[in-house]
């Protein structure tokens, strides 16, 4: 009986341990293009569906920068990006994957 006991806590400590190691990701978004960037999106890698848009109603005007938080709670590394520009642009819809735990910038080219 106390071994059971004993492998419950010790099970449900290691749940918390994983809950609690899950950090926001954090990086610098630049746009090296000459077209503002619309729309960005991430998703986990394996996650077939984009998350929301990370810029809301904001853009990322050529050459400026942002802070980019991904507070998804997740305790993953690799994401998926997709970087949508304005109508009148020449460029395409772009995807990447990076891993954001080791980005501290990351910067979109044409």
């Amino acid at each position: 009986m106390k071994f059971t006991q004993f492998a419950l806590a010790a099970a449900t400590t290691l749940l918390l341990a994983g809950v609690s190691h899950a950090e926001d990701l954090k990086f610098t978004l630049k746009n090296g293009t000459k077209s503002t960037l619309t729309r960005f999106y991430t998703s986990p890698v394996g996650v077939n569906d984009w998350e929301d848009d990370v810029f809301g109603k904001d853009v990322l005007e050529p050459g400026e920068s942002i802070d980019i938080t991904i507070a998804d709670g997740r305790s993953v590394c690799k994401y998926d990006m997709r970087f949508e520009f304005s109508e009148d642009s020449n460029l395409d819809t772009t995807e990447d994957t990076q891993d954001l735990c080791e980005l501290g910038a990351y910067t979109i080219h044409e």
